[in-house]
């Protein structure tokens, strides 16, 4: 389960110009799981990484562990240079971490789950792919970490979709590598006040404050996804992922380093009786709004 992130691996070189002329490349490639969809165009080297696990797109271990994997093919697909990460869910990006993965479990259970979202943040954080989020939806708590981890994030020009790491409001605090990420993205004053308010950012004011890079017409975002995609292909890989390693390794290797100590530190902080009831309350709100 530890791997090591991908900076760790050597860089995947540039389509080879060798490739003898009319000679046809591999068509669309898709693997799909159950929860994770994904399609690889080899003639353009870009997979499309979609979320499918309705009603919410629920960060739960399934999903996590299908996300990794699913990474970790492509990863190692010399073909594949960049990945575009979206949601085949209507108006929702991912709602963040599946609560009833935290809620009345095994020590054991909290242990499998904090390092399968530990490990799907190393291998997304530290791609040496180019990641791409087209933001469809709304994207609280881990849904807006996934985003972060992204070198570029877009975002559906509407109003209703909002985005941040809002774990404050269910009375959780975000650890110290959500925080890292989002300092990155906008900055120590921004994501201080961001974080101890638990503040949902409207697409508007996302961009304003720089969580995402850019608004688009949502009939518009995947198209401009891929233009984007292009333009940070047009650059030769082993520059572009030593760049890439020499702003995220210090980060990346804060947690590597202080893995056990950041499980430790969840279940700890998830199994108090306090935090518990927090989430049942939370969980049965939910309950109620959708009946």
């Amino acid at each position: 389960c530890c791997r090591s992130p991908a900076w760790d691996r050597p860089s995947r070189p540039p389509p080879s110009p060798l490739q003898p002329p009319g000679r046809p490349l591999a068509p669309c490639r898709s693997f799909s799981n159950n929860k994770i969809q994904v399609e690889l165009d080899e003639s353009s080297g870009v997979a499309m990484m979609k979320f499918k696990s309705p009603p919410v797109n629920s960060l739960s271990l399934e999903l996590l562990t299908e996300f990794s994997i699913s990474l970790e093919k492509l990863e190692n697909n010399r073909a594949c240079r960049g990945v575009i990460i979206t949601s085949a869910v209507p108006k929702i990006f991912s709602s963040g971490l599946d609560i009833t993965e935290m809620c009345g479990k095994s020590m054991e259970h909290y242990t499998e789950f904090w390092r399968a979202v530990q490990e799907m943040w190393l291998r997304l954080y530290g791609s040496s792919m180019v990641t791409v989020a087209a933001i469809n939806g709304s994207s609280p708590a881990g849904g807006c970490l996934v985003a972060l981890s992204c070198d570029y994030r877009i975002m559906a020009e509407n109003p209703k979709f909002s985005i941040g790491l809002n774990e404050a409001q269910l009375g959780i605090v975000a650890p110290f590598w959500f925080k890292d990420t989002f300092v990155n993205v906008v900055g120590h004053r921004i994501a201080e006040r961001s974080l101890q308010m638990g503040s949902l950012h409207p697409a508007p004011e996302a961009h304003r404050l720089g969580l995402v890079d850019e608004l688009v017409p949502e009939e518009k975002l995947m198209e401009k996804a891929a233009a984007v995609m292009a333009q940070w292909l047009a650059l030769p890989d082993h520059a572009r992922q030593l760049t890439k390693t020499m702003m995220r390794k210090a980060v990346l290797d804060r947690l590597v380093a202080h893995r056990e100590e950041d499980i430790k530190n969840f279940i700890t902080f998830i199994s108090k009786e306090s935090i518990q009831k927090s989430l049942r309350m939370y969980m049965e709100m939910l309950k109620k709004r959708k009946s």
